[in-house]
């Protein structure tokens, strides 16, 4: 279905044209004076200095060309030179008729035959996620959510760090707590004949590397051994590897458990070992094409180009020790991803510290041919989410918290909320919570533009009122509510709505709704193009906003016509039905009652 901007655009381009100007002129936006009009070209402005002419006359010879338009129900031309529109009303019912009519209620799949690869995620096995984790899930998996309502073929991974160096502190760990294991007799074994069960639960495992990483700081003896574990580990030794398969089992089990609870899914669970592989053939083909080359011992790529405003480090593929790095271990990766999925763009999520990272990453893999030259690749580097001290977000005691510990107290403190006036069992407002808490904590984060740093404030994030996640749910269950009422007094069902159609807006407040909802397909594809869930945030809160204002002004179930009554309650469905598609888009789901 055809953007509502497009669509006046292309009433006005053949205007433009028959006046003598160019079509492109016809451009289109939303007006930033609401109080004077709903849409705004400014078109005539940019032709003047064109064709020497006054902006005002060329206005002017548009808008006469326009006359008796049924889509306008006013078109203005003002100085110095702008044209002012309004809609008209049954033009603008119209076309709500159509968007509730289909599926996707407007939006293409713009992207059908298109793979994305988004790499998000980033935990390391053998370590709990923390609020350090929550930024990259969260925004990846919305990211890959409107990709493939778009039509995308969206491929997410959560790329595991789970082959360096903490693999080997790991091993040396275990084995001066259990010297007696299997692994540690000097024996080497047929691949099957070692234990089936780990050795170590999740929590043990979760103590162990803390513990070995302080241990590695302070004794050089046992760091030494910890690398000499790592080359052995890397280099297949059977016991090793058999102790690195139980690792990556517990804390899989126990990552796709955390991650389940934040609602995020991937559709590869790689990690940089799947990289290793094609390391070698990687450093032997740089060295073959004349990129790579010796630097005090090491082996690099100059990545920097004449646009640079600064110099820029060349990209280090091994060091001077012989070891790969997280470079190598990325081009690797993507050496591996365009054998599997030839993508046409990739989508890097990480914090802001990785920017000339990727910047070198990129380069390499562009230089080097390993990706294709149009080939888009993107690095959307994210802030950190901040105390209200405005530092990086602790637990009380100073240490970084656990994720599962966070959603535990958004949880209990949305618990609290619900159980002030309560009209539910314990049961239901646990269950509740849960589903409130999740958008409290997922919106909160999302609202805010991914470059940026923001505050987490709890009481904020949980309230019912303002831009929150909570009051997104409470309009939705508004609606929910009046659809439910309306089928106790009528016996219809609202969602079929074969007999209602949305009627002229008959109010300012109705035709505010309607206006809000014809953005919605541009959201949607904005915020996929700039990599910008936030933009669809703003979108539902302002969505929101109008129909609480509707919903004030108009008496919805008390309406005595039956078509404008029906025709209210398609409207509201169809709010519902946006709404209810942009928080899954999101990541999240509404209750049934709150």
């Amino acid at each position: 279905m055809k953007k509502l901007l497009d669509c006046i655009a292309a009433e006005l381009a053949p205007c433009f044209e028959a006046c003598g100007y160019d079509r492109s002129y016809a451009r289109v936006t939303l007006s930033n004076r609401p109080d004077l009009c709903e849409y705004q070209c400014n078109g005539a402005m940019a032709a003047a200095k064109a064709y020497k002419k006054k902006p005002i006359d060329i206005a002017g010879e548009v808008v006469s060309k326009l006359s008796g338009n049924p889509m306008f129900s006013e078109m203005n031309a003002v100085m110095p030179g702008f044209i002012n529109i309004r809609l008209d009303s049954a033009w603008l019912a119209e076309y709500l008729n159509g968007m509730a009519a289909e599926e996707k209620l407007g939006v293409e799949e713009i992207g059908a035959g298109e793979t994305i690869i988004v790499d998000y995620g980033g935990a390391n096995v053998a370590k709990p996620l923390h609020v350090g984790h929550l930024r990259s899930a969260i925004i990846g998996e919305s990211i890959k959510r409107i990709g493939r309502f778009l039509g995308y073929h969206m491929v997410g991974d959560v790329h595991l760090g789970d082959w360096g160096l903490q693999m080997g502190l790991i091993i040396e760990e275990l084995r001066d707590r259990k010297p007696e294991l299997p692994y540690f007799d000097g024996k080497v074994k047929e691949e099957g004949e070692y234990p089936k069960e780990a050795p170590f639960t999740i929590s043990e495992l979760e103590d162990i590397y803390p513990a070995a990483s302080k241990k590695s700081k302070e004794d050089e003896v046992f760091k030494n051994r910890a690398q000499e574990a790592t080359f052995k580990l890397q280099s297949g030794y059977a016991p090793f590897r058999a102790i690195w398969k139980h690792i990556m089992d517990v804390s899989l089990a126990d990552l796709k458990k955390n991650y389940g609870n934040l609602g995020v899914t991937f559709d590869l669970w790689k990690g940089e070992s799947d990289a290793e592989p094609y390391i070698p053939g990687l450093i032997q083909d740089l060295q073959d094409k004349g990129l790579a080359y010796e630097s005090q011992g090491a082996l690099v790529v100059d990545i920097s180009e004449e646009s640079d405003s600064k110099e820029l480090p060349p990209c280090i593929i091994r060091k001077s020790d012989g070891a790969a790095l997280y470079a190598t271990s990325d081009l690797g990766t993507i050496i591996e991803r365009e054998k599997e999925f030839s993508p046409s763009k990739y989508i890097y999520i990480t914090d802001k510290r990785q920017e000339l990272h990727f910047i070198q990453v990129f380069r390499v893999a562009k230089k080097a041919g390993y990706v294709k030259t149009d080939t888009d690749m993107v690095h959307l580097m994210f802030g950190t989410m901040n105390g209200k001290d405005g530092k990086p977000f602790k637990t009380r005691e100073g240490g970084i918290m656990r994720l599962e510990d966070l959603i535990q107290e958004i949880n209990e403190a949305v618990y609290a909320r619900i159980m002030e006036n309560r009209t539910v069992s314990q049961e239901e407002a646990r269950k509740t919570a849960g589903v409130i808490g999740l958008a409290a904590l997922k919106y909160g984060d999302l609202s805010n533009q991914a470059s940026k740093d923001y505050i987490f404030d709890l009481e904020r994030f949980i309230s019912f009122e303002g831009n929150t996640g909570p009051y997104i749910l409470y309009t939705i269950v508004r609606i929910k509510s009046i659809l439910s009422k309306y089928q106790e007094m009528t016996g219809k069902s609202p969602e079929d709505g074969k007999e209602e159609v949305i009627l002229p807006a008959a109010s300012e407040a109705e035709k505010g709704l309607m206006l809000q909802l014809t953005k919605y397909n541009e959201v949607i594809e904005a915020s996929f193009g700039e990599t910008a869930p936030h933009k669809i945030c703003q979108f539902i809160y302002e969505l929101s906003d109008v129909f609480n204002k509707f919903y004030n002004s108009v008496m919805i179930l008390k309406e005595e016509d039956a078509s404008r009554q029906g025709s209210y309650i398609r409207l509201i469905s169809l709010t519902k039905r946006v709404l209810e598609t942009c928080i899954d888009l999101l990541g999240f789901e509404a209750p049934e009652r709150m």
